[in-house]
């Protein structure tokens, strides 16, 4: 049998994807994918649509969501998996998390102003087709637009990562509040892209094993940003603290994104695949290297 084509994690212009959520959906059905999970930040606004694009398509949608985690004074991200998106306890909890954006996103703009990017808040809001979302991409994505950079990794790496000029602080929710109404809406709590949070020896390991304690249940062992080795670490933590995993492109758009949905490459095969917890998703494509 051939392996799942499954994509855990994924955005569309709900948050801050370059595609709506039915082409996110229709790019899924084209590139082979059997299973994805809609996943944008603190919203689950796009869900509805994604359903009706994903009807009689072949494709399995799981919703999702990815919530804004501060966790020792360091941004986490964790995904939730087949939630219910009616869910009042998740729902209030990122309607909390939103109502906090637009005060960050005009403290952002105005470190950016300080270095000589001025009217940056306007400039990331054309970006943004969600205004309750505006995101540190979209000012990425101004900044591009502007030609200051050549692209918004750059941008980040310049102007918005932490430590940099743009960056706030922030306070997002609580790692165990971010568990625990992914579990009220009875969903798979999972933590995204491990490999790229900046933690000191021994942190990813704290981080994993409160997380479990919390219960949390899954890790993104594979994701669109892996590094060269990361794959197999992140493996072996997995199998360390016994929790799923999670192939995830994290895609956000064909020109800003290292992985096309669905296009990561397999999970090790000793690992169990987190949508096991979820009602049987039978391969019948093949799944695609990056």
């Amino acid at each position: 049998m051939n392996p799942v084509n499954a994509d855990m994690h994924c955005h569309s212009t709900v948050s801050d994807g370059w595609l709506t959520p039915t082409e996110v959906v229709r790019r899924a059905v084209s590139n082979g994918v059997d299973l994805l999970a809609l996943t944008d930040h603190d919203e689950t606004g796009g869900l509805d649509e994604a359903a009706t694009a994903a009807a009689g398509s072949g494709l399995r949608l799981l919703p999702g969501v990815e919530i804004s985690v501060s966790w020792h004074g360091d941004t986490v991200h964790v995904v939730g998996l087949g939630i219910d998106p009616g869910c009042s306890e998740l729902l209030e909890g990122l309607r909390t998390l939103r109502a906090g954006r637009d005060e960050r996103a005009r403290r952002i703009s105005n470190e950016l102003d300080r270095v000589g990017i001025h009217d940056a808040f306007e400039g990331a809001c054309r970006f943004a087709r969600n205004p309750a979302l505006v995101s540190r991409a979209h000012f990425a994505r101004h900044i591009v637009s502007t030609g200051l950079m050549a692209d918004v990794q750059t941008v980040f790496q310049y102007y918005l990562a932490k430590g940099k000029p743009g960056y706030v602080e922030h306070e997002w929710a609580a790692l165990a509040d971010a568990v625990r109404w992914i579990r009220a809406a009875g969903g798979v709590a999972v933590i995204a892209h491990p490999g790229r949070y900046r933690l000191a020896g021994g942190e990813l390991e704290a981080l994993l094993e409160e997380f479990v304690a919390l219960g949390g249940e899954g890790v993104e062992v594979v994701s669109g940003c892996s590094l060269e080795g990361e794959v197999e670490r992140i493996a072996t933590l997995a199998r360390r603290y016994g929790l799923l995993a999670s192939r995830a492109s994290d895609f956000h758009g064909p020109d800003e994104s290292p992985a096309d949905i669905g296009g990561c490459e397999n999970l090790p095969p000793d690992l169990e695949p987190v949508w096991t917890r979820f009602a049987t998703a039978s391969g019948s494509r093949n799944a695609k290297k990056p």
